[in-house]
């Protein structure tokens, strides 16, 4: 059975899973502020069609990976039946190598130019990309997240070291930071095969039984993985459309300011590594109060981050002018950090902990097909380069209140005031950076700001005095029942009781 997480514990995990970030932040800085000030603008593109497609090499493992996150996150790594989940690295690898392969004959026989390059690359970062998520998978289900830091700072180390030795020798060449990014690949994967020798290495299953464990964990997996992708496939497909619509430059300066945005999010995936484990071993029964906690700081939060936009424009201005019409861009699809956060760190999760894929693949179905209907229209009707990305926010927004709504009916709790309320603060933070100067813009943003801040004042300070007012979090903290909605979430997180837990469950 696995461990409880006490208070100590969880704490800890969050600061470390931070600090993994905070790397990863500065070398996601690197590569979104300091390379494009040295390479060509048309090289910059050719990476980024490189890094955009390189994305979604993870859904060829077909939910094999997320069906052993499934079935085995409540136990801890000397439980884990090590025999079976090799056997399923072992399937999972054969099959990305001939996928693999079969991508580098075809572009060394069909494809010419550039792509060519890129389709080579993107096919080895189907192995490598693969092989990553399966070690940092195996560190996060098993709750070992001291480990998935190591894995992850020496991955992004090597990228952002690499790709500072790139800049100081002058390269231009595109292939070269992609070949960056993959060599990072490879320093994780060596990680992971270190601390997790005995998933990479030993006996396995029989073939038979090995393909019979493959099925399980594909058929419990794969609505997962289909609602992650799917999620990442809202803005990925606005990208590509862009992409085929438009010419190079005009997809480089875009993705330079869907770089910058998601650079806000890099945070919000430290907790999230950490939360989901913590949420499979916690009573059912305070899911809901938590929920309302982590609702009401994050909100918050990810508004007055957005404040920063303005000095954040002024000084890409002096340091990127050839970006410039990158910001106008970035104005429009940063609040997608709000509603992509909250999908994130709580909607998916939530839905995961009440084993509610289904509900979590037929959002992001809808909301797929919206934005379908929609791109297209802007992009090939009428020809709107800007309408396009106001949609994309629109239905990264419409996509997080339906998931939300799922959640909601499921723990039986309303919030629809917070949804008016978050609705008003986006288009009024898409109209100041569009329509205003930069400071005056600002100025009313801060305002606008301040009046949200007031009307949500009891909860912020009843949050955090919670916060603030714990004498010891190194012991753990037994409650039984919940002081408020707005309890603080790791009290809550102590409070956890071992999960009866079944091997086969799917």
């Amino acid at each position: 059975m696995a461990k409880k997480i006490t208070t100590k514990k969880f704490a800890t995990n969050v600061i470390l899973s931070i600090t993994a970030q905070i790397i990863s932040m500065a070398v996601s800085f690197i590569l979104t502020l300091i390379v494009p000030k040295f390479i060509d603008e048309y090289q910059y593109a050719y990476w980024q069609m490189f890094v955009l497609y390189v994305g979604y090499v993870g859904v060829l493992h077909f939910g094999l990976l997320d069906g052993l996150v499934l079935r085995y996150s409540k136990y801890d790594y000397e439980e884990l039946d090590k025999k079976k989940i090799l056997s399923q690295l072992q399937i999972l690898l054969s099959f990305i190598s001939i996928l693999s392969a079969i991508a580098v004959i075809v572009a060394l026989t069909v494809i010419g130019g550039a792509s060519k390059i890129i389709v080579i690359l993107v096919a080895c970062g189907v192995i490598t990309k693969n092989l990553v998520t399966y070690g940092s998978y195996m560190f996060q289900i098993t709750n070992r997240i001291s480990k998935y830091v190591i894995m992850i700072i020496s991955q992004r180390l090597a990228y952002g070291v690499f790709v500072l030795i790139l800049l100081a020798l002058r390269v231009n060449d595109f292939y070269w930071y992609a070949i960056a990014d993959l060599f990072g690949d490879v320093i994780g994967i060596i990680i992971g095969i270190i601390f997790n020798g005995g998933l990479f290495f030993g006996k396995s299953l029989p073939i038979k039984e090995a393909f019979k464990e493959c099925k399980i964990n594909v058929l419990s997996g794969i609505i997962l993985m289909m609602a992650n992708w799917s999620a990442m496939l809202m803005i990925g497909g606005a990208k590509m459309i862009i992409q085929w619509r438009w010419d190079e430059l005009v997809f480089g300066k875009v993705s330079f300011a869907f770089s910058v945005s998601n650079v806000f999010l890099v945070f919000v995936t430290a907790i999230s590594v950490v939360l989901f484990p913590s949420l499979q071993r916690i009573e059912q029964d305070k899911l809901p109060a938590m929920y309302k906690s982590i609702r009401n700081i994050l909100s918050p939060l990810l508004f007055f981050i957005m404040l920063f936009y303005f000095v954040g424009c002024w000084i890409l201005d002096k340091w990127l002018p050839q970006y410039s019409a990158s910001l106008q861009y970035l104005g429009i699809l940063l609040p997608i950090i709000i509603f992509s956060s909250k999908v994130s760190l709580l909607t998916n999760n939530y839905l995961k902990v009440y084993r509610k894929e289904k509900l979590m693949l037929l959002a992001n179905a809808i909301s797929i097909a919206l934005g379908a209907i929609l791109f297209v229209l802007c992009a090939y009707v009428f020809n709107n380069l800007i309408a396009l990305l106001c949609c994309v926010v629109f239905v990264i927004m419409f996509n997080s209140i339906l998931s939300e709504i799922f959640v909601l009916r499921t723990i039986k709790i309303k919030i629809i005031k917070e949804f008016i309320i978050e609705g008003v603060m986006t288009v009024g933070f898409i109209l100041c950076a569009s329509l205003l100067s930069r400071w005056i813009g600002c100025a009313v943003y801060a305002g606008l700001f301040a009046v949200y801040a007031a009307v949500n004042y009891k909860s912020i300070v009843e949050l955090f005095k919670k916060l603030f007012k714990r004498n010891k979090i190194t012991e753990p903290i037994v409650r039984q029942g919940v002081d408020s909605e707005c309890a603080d979430v790791t009290t809550e997180i102590s409070s956890i009781s071992k999960d009866e837990n079944t091997e086969g469950e799917d």
